[in-house]
């Protein structure tokens, strides 16, 4: 059995992403800064997509002359297409797209507001349709046999509370990622999705450090909540060589969550 994925033990860890070039959106923070973290330790290539505008000074910290940060935001077409020349201009290309930006607004649906319901739809599902849109694009057209990998949310597939935008944002991106993975593998680009439970990122421990948390924890088989490295190293697998049979699939990652 492999080890759990640790920054100690990445680099023993062969995902199949030496050389190769990935694009991960939300890269300055959580999910998506524990991929770049994993990426980079196993020797791809990274362009960092953030709104952090420190993100160019991140990737150079973290990778050197392996990594690149693109300050934007993913429902911006000049934002999009600056990372794909990024890419290609100093790596040569893209082979890999992580879709790992996203926001939340929790409230009850009759209170949920328009403008929260908007803007997480349109981060989540929107956002994510059109930066994969544009790198599927460039995967065609240079007849690159990539793959693109989704990071969606155990609240694509069951209900939870407070959750109406994101559980609806989060279903609509598993089955956007179905149609991708059918209509693109004829390409020889695999589309795939990961779907987390709560994570102890900063913003995990914020809201689920407590008795809330506790309790939720204790509905769960595995008693308790995932670590970004957890994600990423499935976001790697996925992204991978390993995985060369796998398309269209939603690898959820909850602890045994949603089996009840």
């Amino acid at each position: 059995m492999l080890p759990a994925f640790t920054k100690e033990n990445a680099k023993e860890l062969d995902f199949g992403l030496k050389g190769k070039t990935a694009i991960i959106t939300g890269a300055s923070s959580g999910i998506g800064l524990a991929s770049t973290e994993f990426f980079l330790a196993q020797g791809a290539n990274v362009v960092m997509s953030g709104r952090r505008k420190e993100i160019a000074d991140m990737a150079r910290e973290m990778g050197g002359d392996r990594a690149v940060g693109v300050s934007g935001d993913v429902r911006d077409a000049s934002h999009r297409d600056e990372l794909i020349r990024a890419a290609a201009d100093t790596f040569g290309g893209v082979d890999i797209l992580v879709n790992s930006a996203g926001v939340t607004r929790l409230a009850n649906g009759e209170e949920l507001s328009e403008e929260d319901w908007n803007e997480v739809i349109s981060v989540n599902l929107t956002g994510c349709f059109l930066m994969a849109q544009a790198v599927g694009k460039y995967m065609i057209g240079n007849h690159i046999e990539g793959s693109i990998v989704n990071v969606a949310s155990q609240g694509g597939v069951i209900a939870l509370k407070q959750h109406a935008a994101y559980c609806a944002s989060k279903g609509g991106l598993i089955a956007l990622n179905k149609v991708l993975a059918l209509e693109w593998g004829e390409y020889g680009i695999r589309v795939n999705a990961v779907s987390p439970t709560i994570v102890m990122t900063a913003m995990g421990h914020l809201a689920w450090d407590g008795p809330k948390g506790e309790a939720m924890k204790k509905e769960m088989p595995s008693g308790r909540f995932a670590e970004p490295e957890e994600v990423a190293a499935a976001i790697a697998y996925l992204a991978g060589s390993g995985a060369s049979m796998i398309t269209g699939h939603n690898l959820i990652l909850d602890g045994g969550y949603t089996i009840k």
